[in-house]
C-alpha cells in the first residue's frame, strides 16, 4: 500500500503541473471561502470539499487527454 503522504505529494504535483490555470482558479474560488469560514480545520467536511473539486475537474477536463 502506498503511504498517504506519498499519494498526497503525487496528487499535489499533478494538480499544479497538469491542470489548466482556469481549473485551479475555479477550485480555489469555490474552496477558499469555505475554508476561511470554518473556525477550525475539524469543522470542514473534507469529503465534500474533495467531491466538489473533483466535479469541477471532471467537468472541465471531460474529453481531454493528458499526454
Amino acid at each position: 500500500m502506498i503511504p498517504i503522504e506519498v499519494e498526497s505529494r503525487i496528487a499535489t504535483y499533478f494538480f499544479h503541473r497538469f491542470l489548466p490555470d482556469e481549473v485551479i482558479e475555479q477550485i480555489v474560488e469555490l474552496l477558499l471561502p469555505l475554508c476561511l469560514e470554518a473556525d477550525e480545520e475539524e469543522d470542514l467536511d473534507q469529503e465534500d470539499l474533495v467531491r466538489q473539486a473533483v466535479t469541477i475537474i471532471e467537468d472541465q477536463l471531460e474529453g481531454k487527454n493528458f499526454k
